[in-house]
């Protein structure tokens, strides 16, 4: 059974990861440097932390696959359109935007999912916090332990 101080500790180990607001790269410093420090201290904190650091690790290699999807889809966008703006001085400019390409809706399917990935990453890192704080374990969905 967790002590008010270790529940403490694994309640801001997950909420520190909202120092990326603040800090750059906080969300991996933040949890990473709370949870050397108290690791020892508990297993409860031990295991708080694994997931914090695991869950934050598994939301950088999920973003970094969509970024990988989405950009290719931009710039094939951005190099088949380069010739919509006809520019014929003052009186006879002209931006000719046609119709959207399906890769523009793909592109945009997949910036959708990321901002829904966000809010949810967010929501997620609250109830680990709430779970932690009433002195339970909490695995996050979709994460992959790569601290065991």
């Amino acid at each position: 059974m967790a002590n008010n101080h270790q529940k403490n500790i694994a309640t801001f180990i997950h909420l520190s990861t909202f120092s990326r607001f603040i800090i750059p790269l906080g969300n991996y410093i933040g949890p990473i440097a709370l949870w050397m420090i108290n690791k020892d201290k508990s297993d409860f904190i031990d295991a708080h932390g694994k997931q914090a650091i695991n869950f934050q690790i598994s939301i950088l290699l999920y973003t970094i696959i969509i970024g990988t999807l989405t950009i290719p889809f931009f710039i094939f966008k951005l190099f088949n359109g380069i010739d919509f703006i006809d520019f014929h001085g003052f009186h006879d400019f002209h931006i000719d935007i046609g119709e959207p390409s399906p890769l523009l809706y793909i592109s945009g399917g997949l910036g959708f999912l990321a901002v829904i990935a966000f809010i949810l990453e967010l929501v997620l890192i609250v109830i680990a916090s709430l779970k932690a704080r009433d002195g339970e374990f909490y695995e996050y969905p979709l994460t992959i332990n790569f601290l065991k």
